[in-house]
Parts: structure tokens; sequence; C-alpha cells
């Protein structure tokens, strides 16, 4: 495989000492220097693609921040709308309904984005088109069709850790964030199962199942894994652990099939796609999880690029360099240069999601960081 050349990530940090210095100047000025003018050259309708966070979490991309992307938009002639799209498990985004409502409960109305807000895969999540990729896993992949629809792209992710993925930013806010519940099914194949000797029978698994493929007998769980559609909100909400995958063969397949999905949301959009990712309030967890736990490391800053391997692989290096915090999530790895995502979660591979979008051609993983 030929070697790319190193992608240009501009990063901003978080010291502001008057108003010119604040984080909505800030991004204005990331904006203008990734050169995301370009973006609305494509035509007025840009989808600007977030997560609106499930109910009980709060550490989503704050949408007054959100506005000042709109604003940046609108200025060079953009129609901009905040879309995302349905969630595969139970829970406050499952429909179009409960998403438009959790995203104005969160704060991301018109009001205060200056952008409507639409669903991009429909109301019940069976708005969307294939999409032809030829790779490993898929020969085509399914994206909602206001993702396919808008004339150009701006992915707004909040960077933070995940229990399968490693690390959620730009790649997995393409992957997953872009598509129906029918697509994030084809990604989350993997199975799960109950230790049958720290199962407590709490009965969480079961509230939650989308499927409802969870049983309790004799105050333990059980999964059918011929009903399990492997969405993993059991595994997420397991109080003592005890619901895992094999972690073994199951998740580089997961994290390979999840970035071959990326490359269908991307598949046409040169010119026509940018990335802002936010390290702030970063999380062990996804923002789909309903609560908010600490942060593993200090607030850095904000970053944007037109390359999402090499945004993503921007932030991962500069969270790994920093110290981690005392009495979070991590269990290990604390000091500078250590992995912080195996910290938290010591069976995940995040830096698969690199290495593969790399190879099949989504960007570089060698970048040159600028700072503003």
């Amino acid at each position: 495989m030929k070697e790319l050349p190193p992608s240009t990530v501009y990063f901003a940090n978080l010291r502001a000492r008057g108003p010119r210095e604040n984080k909505l100047a800030r991004i204005t000025k990331l904006f203008r220097t990734a050169g995301f003018k370009k973006l609305t050259e494509a035509g007025p309708l840009t989808a600007v693609k977030v997560h609106f966070g499930e109910m009980g979490n709060d550490t989503f991309v704050n949408p007054v921040l959100v506005r000042a992307v709109v604003d940046n938009l609108k200025k060079h002639g953009a129609n901009p709308f905040l879309t995302d799209t349905a969630t595969l498990y139970s829970g406050s985004r499952h429909n179009g309904v409960d998403h438009l409502n959790t995203a104005i409960l969160h704060g991301f109305g018109p009001e205060v984005t200056g952008a409507p807000v639409i669903i991009a895969d429909g109301l019940r999540g069976d708005n969307w088109r294939s999409v032809k990729v030829s790779h490993k896993h898929f020969k085509e992949v399914k994206i909602a069709s206001a993702i396919l629809e808008a004339d150009s792209l701006l992915i707004v992710s909040h960077f933070k850790g995940h229990e399968m993925a490693g690390f959620g930013g730009a790649i997995k806010n393409l992957a997953m964030g872009c598509a129906p519940p029918a697509g994030k099914r084809d990604q989350h194949s993997p199975r799960f199962h109950v230790n049958q000797q720290t199962c407590v029978g709490c009965a969480e698994c079961l509230r939650v199942c989308p499927q409802k493929a969870v049983t309790i007998k004799d105050r333990k769980a059980s999964i059918n894994k011929k009903a399990c559609i492997g969405c993993g909100e059991c595994m997420t909400v397991c109080r003592t652990k005890s619901i895992a995958m094999d972690w073994e063969t199951e998740l580089l397949p997961f994290t390979e099939r999840l970035v071959e999905y990326a490359s269908g949301a991307l598949k046409g959009r040169e010119g026509q796609i940018g990335f802002i990712n936010f390290l702030v309030n970063i999380t062990p967890d996804c923002d789909c999880a309903s609560w908010s736990d600490a942060p593993i490391v200090p607030d850095i800053g904000i970053l944007a690029s037109t390359d999402p391997v090499a945004i993503d692989k921007a932030c991962f290096d500069l969270v790994n360099a920093q110290t981690g915090l005392a009495g979070s999530h991590l269990s290990r790895n604390l000091a500078p240069g250590e992995n912080k995502f195996l910290g938290a979660w010591k069976h995940t591979k995040g830096d698969v999601q690199l290495s593969y979008a790399e190879k099949i051609g989504l960007g570089s993983t060698r970048y040159v960081l600028k700072e503003i």
C-alpha cells in the first residue's frame, strides 16, 4: 500500500484570557483555518452530524458550541441542519419522536443552535439507502438518507472512550452515527454471554434489551444468542460486569466492520466533508450511556481537519500524552505516554480503527499538528 502524505490537523487549546480567546472564537478560527468555507460550495444544505446524548448523559458537545459551528456555516451561505440516527438499543433515541424530544431537552433546539433538527433515518430508522463499498466484510453498507442527500457534511464529535471500540471520535461518528439501526446491527455482530457466578440478577440487562433476548431465572440472567442482535447495551449497564463477549475472536472484526461503514458515509464526499473533534469531558464511555462518568484525563482542546483518520489519531495521541486522573475509571496506564483507553477497557483494540481506516483509504495516520 502506498504511504499517504501527512494530513494537517489544526488544534486550539482551551486557555483564554479574554473574549477573543473564548471557545466560540476558537471554533471560528478553526473553521476558517481548516478551510471549511469550501463545504458551502457544494450546495446550501449542510448536515452537522452531532450526538444529542442519551437521557441522563450530560457530557455531549455543548449546544452553545454547536451554535458557533452553525453560525460559521450560515455566514458563508449554508443552510445547516443538525442530525443523528436512531439507536439500535432501546432508550431515549430509539425512534424519531423520542430522539427529537431528547435533542430539544438537551438544548439542541433552533432557539439555541440556530438550526433545525432532522433525524436522518426517519421516524422508525428505516429511511436509508445502500452504498457500495467492496471491502472485506461488506460489499455495501446502509447509510441514512438525509446524510446522503445533504450537499456537505460537518462531523462534530465528542472524543471519548468506548468499551468495545476503544474510543469514539470522527470515524465512529461516521460509522455508527450515519447508519440506521439495521446498519448498526451489521456492525454489532458479537453475541454476549453471562457469567452465572457473578450475576446478581438485578435485571438491568432485561430492561434495556430491545429484542427481549434476556431472561431471569433463579436470580440469574441468561441471553438467547439467536435473539441477540449484538447491540451491547446489556454489557454497558451490567453493574457487576458479568456480561461479556469473546473479546479475542470478535473484537477485531467488529472494529473493522465499523471502519468499513465509515467509508460508506465518506464515499463520494471529496471536498464536501469536514471534522471537528472536542477533547473535553473525556469520559470512559460513549454518550449513548445514560450517565456520565468522571473524565479520565484533563480537558485538552478542540481539533479540526478534513481527514477523519488524522484527526482521530491526533486526539488519540493527545489523550495518551496526558497524566491520567486519579479516582477515574482508569485502572492502569495513568502515566504520560501510556494508552489511556486500554487503561479504561483492557480488551479494546482502538488503534485498529486507525490502522484499518488507513489501509482501506479513509485517511492518513500521519499528521502535522498546527496550533492556532
